[in-house]
């Protein structure tokens, strides 16, 4: 570990074998092979769940102290992001949302303890997808379109969905970009998400990262959401971004609350906001 990097409280890192796999500007994010309170290996007879003891591991994310900040007043911020993190992703858990498990959280710390997903962001996975597929059939292809669509086009459909679950719950992201959903294995087929490839396998979308998560109402702050997933898009696919897009908001407009007589009228007034964020995006982009 770096010296320059604030240290864990010592009652963690003495007690676990930690290894910092990233660093942020408000956290620190820990990978582990051992359960903060299940012990290693487990006693015989011993009764658990998928969520105490998966395969893949633990993550414990902490928000060190800010030396910026006056003692008294970081205490209580860290202590109400952490809470307030910790209840969203509990929250999302509890809905059937893909998220991480929860596990354990220790708001004064600002430690949140939380399932490993195993499995590259959709950003990655995307990326080696082309790389795969223009190697077959060479760019502008169309063959190589049908195969993209076919390829891609089911687990965009499904993060869609996935999104559309999160706001119809009243939760916006905050930080929706194609680093924050992993992808994990799943025994779902294209058929199954809808689209057209009915043979190969769809892998899950989890999302990650709520630190920035609250609760809102608003159509404007999902519009929000959904264009920082947009811009991401733009950014780091640019070449289809446009169809990788489409594909995502076709899965969110399908999969927000499921035909519920209020929830087709709140996916288009998103929609509507949508077009109006994205304006305002081309007009600062003009100015400057």
């Amino acid at each position: 570990m770096s010296p320059d990097l604030p240290k864990l409280p010592s009652a963690i890192s003495n007690a676990l074998e930690l290894t910092l796999i990233s660093q942020g500007a408000e956290a620190q994010i820990y990978f582990s092979h051992e359960h903060p309170f299940i012990p290693s290996p487990l006693p015989a007879g011993t009764i658990t769940s998928t969520i105490s003891s998966p395969s893949a591991g633990y993550i414990l994310k902490y928000r060190p102290p800010k030396p910026y900040r006056h003692s008294a007043l970081d205490a209580q911020l860290t202590k109400h992001r952490t809470l307030s993190e910790a209840r969203i992703l509990y929250k999302l858990f509890l809905a059937g949302i893909r998220v991480p498990s929860f596990i354990a959280v220790d708001p004064r710390q600002g430690l949140i303890w939380m399932e490993n997903i195993d499995g590259p962001s959709l950003k990655k996975w995307i990326w080696m997808l082309e790389a795969e597929i223009e190697g077959q059939h060479g760019e502008g292809d169309d063959d190589e379109a049908m195969t993209r669509q076919e390829s891609i086009k089911p687990l965009l459909l499904s993060v869609g969905s996935e999104i559309a679950k999160l706001h119809f719950l009243d939760i916006v992201h905050g930080d929706l970009t194609t680093s924050n959903i992993l992808l994990r294995e799943s025994s779902r087929t294209g058929a199954e998400s809808g689209a057209d490839s009915p043979k190969r396998i769809v892998p899950e979308p989890v999302i990650i990262d709520f630190g920035l998560a609250q609760q809102s109402t608003l159509p404007e702050d999902k519009a929000v959401d959904l264009y920082v997933l947009e811009r991401a898009f733009i950014s780091t696919h640019p070449v289809h971004s446009e169809a990788y897009v489409k594909w995502v908001l076709e899965g969110y407009v399908a999969g927000f609350g499921r035909g519920k007589k209020i929830a087709v009228f709140k996916v288009k007034e998103i929609m509507r906001k949508l077009d109006a964020v994205r304006l305002r995006g081309r007009k600062r982009s003009m100015v400057g």
